[in-house]
Parts: structure tokens; sequence; C-alpha cells
């Protein structure tokens, strides 16, 4: 136990220290690398009989080796091509070139498959695939076939910023509300316009143009078919916190009073429907 204890001690540092690259995408030596580091550990762990020191010697060697390998292939492309290998071009302008693939031992079937992992069926309308040295096929489609985008149409849009999430497990996140510049009370408002309370809801994000994504803890809440009743309450308490919010935005007092009128109207109406006070 007190070996293995050490064992999973030190494959975590030697893990933490060689980088994210070891649990991602890997190249021929970190692929070794690995392999060979959970080799050791397991001997390290089961073997009794073997000096507990020697394991810790081979386990020091397989860790410095490959650190230092790193930190020397950041300055010499040579030892990155030879130690990571590099990149080969499989199709250029819709051709697919075949030495290329007898190269690298890949097959049509395989190259088409990869092709279908990327969403594309045609080999005619890809400008260039690549092999990279991690194993992954990168494709460009041509210039015809690459989907719209908003720079094409002629589309001025702001930058896209990170979602807000303003509630989790039923509770509200008061620093992610204020981090989106919105309060409490509109937040509110908005569930009642779902015709829901924050209890209900399980995750709740706003996104650009303080669009609200509701999840509920009850995932069919947004499926099932509301009685005419509560459809007709859901739309009354929405028409509620609109005519409150045109009150508020309203630029003369005489808007302004008959927005809030209407408001206190629709809230007697819900009240009568609904059989209780609604504030």
């Amino acid at each position: 136990m007190l070996r293995s204890l050490g064992a999973i001690f030190m494959l975590f540092v030697v893990t933490r220290v060689l980088g994210k690259k070891q649990i991602s995408q890997l190249s021929l030596f970190e692929y070794v690398t690995g392999i060979t580091l959970g080799e050791l550990a397991g001997f390290l762990s089961t073997d009794i009989e073997a000096h507990y020191l020697h394991g810790v010697a081979a386990l020091s060697l397989w860790f410095f080796i490959p650190l230092t390998l790193e930190y020397t292939t950041l300055k010499s492309k040579r030892l990155r091509h030879l130690f990571e290998g590099k990149g080969r071009v499989m199709i250029r302008q819709g051709k697919i070139l075949e030495d290329n693939l007898r190269r690298e031992r890949y097959t049509a079937d395989e190259l088409l498959e990869q092709l279908r992992a990327k969403s594309v069926f045609k080999v005619a309308d890809v400008e260039f695939a690549m092999l990279e040295a991690s194993g992954e096929l990168s494709v460009l489609l041509k210039k015809d076939k690459q989907p719209l985008t908003v720079e094409d149409v002629g589309i001025i849009s702001g930058p896209d910023s990170l979602p807000h999430t303003v509630i989790m497990d039923g509770q509200i996140n008061d620093e992610e509300l204020a981090a989106s510049s919105l309060s409490r009370e509109w937040l509110h408002k908005e569930l009642v316009k779902l015709n829901a309370t924050v209890d209900n809801v399980f995750l709740a994000q706003v996104g650009d143009s303080n669009k609200l994504y509701v999840d509920f803890y009850d995932d069919g809440k947004g499926h099932k078919k509301e009685k005419p009743q509560a459809e007709l309450l859901a739309t009354l308490r929405k028409c509620t916190a609109d005519m409150d919010s045109l009150a508020r935005s309203s630029g003369t007092i005489e808007a302004r009073v008959n927005y809030e009128e209407t408001a206190a109207a629709l809230r007697e109406a819900v009240q009568k429907l609904s059989g209780k006070a609604y504030k």
C-alpha cells in the first residue's frame, strides 16, 4: 500500500509537470513516455521483491528526459520534427495524393472516414487536407463549399461574450447578475414570462442581448401542453411585466400613468383567475 501511494504521488507530479499534452493529443514520443510511466508505476506498486529506489530512479529518468526534450524542442524545429513528427498533405485542390497516403500507411477508407468525421462527404469539396503529427486530419473546404459567415452577408456584429450563469441549483448568483449588469427584478420578471420560479430552475444563463436560457429540473416542463387557463395566466403575467417595463422607460407622465393603470388592471385579472394575490 505504501509503495502504491508513493507511485501514485510521483506519477501525479510527473504528469502535472510534463503538461496537459500528456492527456490530450499525444505525439509518438509522448505516447511512448506515457505508456512507460504507467508501466513503471505499476511495477513500483506491485513488485515487492524489487528495490523501491531502483523504481524511483527509473521513474525519475523517464521524467527528466522528456522534460529536457520538451524545452529543447521549443528552440529546435528539426528536433520537433524528429520527436513529434510533422504534418503531411493528403488532399490538394480536391485531388488525393496517393504517394503521401502510402508514406503514412493510410488507406482510402481511413481517409474517407476522417473526412466524414469532419462532416465532409465529397473529396471534390476539399481544397486542402493535412494529416497532423497528432493523427488529426485538418480540412479546408473550397471557397464555394464553405458556410456563409456574417462578414460574407455584410452583417456587422459585436464581439461574443461569455454567458453568465445567473441561477444554478435553484439559487440566484448575484455576482453573475452584477457582471451582466442585470438585477434580481429583471430576472424574476423574465421567469414570470416563462411561468416559472427560481426554485424550479436547475440552470439559467444570460447570453448576448440579455437573452435568458433556462433549464428546468422537470425537463418536460417546456414541452408539456399547458391547460388553456394556465396559458392565459402566463400570457397575462408576461403582459404585466411588459407594462411595468414600459412604464419605467416612458418619456412622459401621461404615458407612464397609462401603462401603470394597464398593469394594475392586468394584475387584478390575474388575481381573479388564479384566486390569489399577484405582485
